[in-house]
């Protein structure tokens, strides 16, 4: 079903009424993650899928995946193979996605090859759509407001409030835990379901490529920042490292909701990247507009 149905909460639900410890709930991008890490371990084994799912098997009868969707020609050459292993393994198979399995992967390199695996989905699952009705995220994020200026104890007051709104069960949050990167550490003050609540310095200080903004924009459909500060002639990397955030979060459909040292058009006074921070700001006032917010999450 589209944006702000409900699926995460109806999976999370089933979830934690399963009265067993052999399942697993991850992000559909986090999981394929960990397949590529175990599949690379194993390399110059002989049928390392199968290795892989016996594996997955041991530790799960039941896998809830959050935001199943396909766009990288690796990840579909395996799922097929993948989910083969799995299903002969008994193993159950739960998933939320904004598109119907037939449509999985459209348009995509080789997808032919991808058929098999659409194919093994519909016949182990039964397809529930929960369109229709009132969209809570987009309604939870127009009430909470994109920017905040200046840095003060409401603008704090608002994030915060916007972060519960999006994350309404609190024991899924979690406070002061680093979210692992590209193999680094980026430290978040609260992470809860696909939500995450950084600091401007964590995320736009020292060593952060491209990649690192492009991982957090696959697994986070909204995304927090505080504290960011009017970017000065002194401050020129910080700045890039920001207009690469705004643009990955921007292509993929991220919500982002940030506190702000000033108003979006003083907040960067250097000289180098006035012409590309331009671009920056008119994607932060799009950002802010119902037509954005309403868009899927694209990971």
């Amino acid at each position: 079903g589209g944006v702000g149905r409900g699926k995460t909460y109806l999976m999370d639900n089933f979830y934690e009424s399963l009265p067993f410890e052999e399942k697993m709930r991850a992000h559909f991008h986090r999981f394929m993650r960990r397949v590529h890490h175990d599949l690379k371990s194993l390399s110059g084994e002989k049928n390392p899928l199968e290795k892989v799912a016996d594996s997955i098997a041991s530790e799960a009868r039941v896998i809830c995946f959050d935001e199943f969707f396909v766009s990288d020609i690796t990840d579909a050459m395996i799922l097929g193979t993948l989910f083969e292993h799995l299903f002969k393994r008994g193993v159950t198979l739960v998933a939320t996605s904004n598109i119907v399995p037939d449509g999985l992967y459209k348009d995509g390199l080789q997808r032919q090859r991808f058929l098999p695996a659409i194919a093994l989905i519909n016949k182990h699952c039964q397809v529930v759509n929960v369109d229709g009705g009132v969209d809570y995220r987009l309604r939870a994020l127009e009430q909470a407001e994109i920017y905040h200026s200046p840095l003060d104890a409401e603008a704090e007051e608002a994030l915060d409030l916007a972060f519960r709104s999006l994350v309404p069960a609190a024991e899924e949050v979690q406070g002061g835990v680093s979210i692992e990167v590209e193999g680094r550490s980026i430290p978040s003050r609260f992470v809860g379901e696909d939500v995450v609540w950084f600091d401007f310095q964590a995320l736009c200080h020292g060593p952060r490529s491209q990649n690192d903004y492009i991982e957090i924009a696959c697994e986070f459909h909204a995304v927090l920042v505080s504290n960011v500060p009017v970017m000065t002639v002194a401050m020129e990397d910080q700045a890039r490292r920001f207009i690469n955030l705004v643009d990955e979060f921007y292509d993929r459909s991220v919500k982002l909701i940030v506190s702000a040292e000033a108003e979006l058009e003083s907040i960067y006074t250097g000289t180098r990247l006035a012409f590309e921070f331009e671009r920056t700001r008119s994607r932060l006032l799009e950002m802010q507009s119902r037509d954005y917010l309403a868009r899927a999450h694209r990971p």
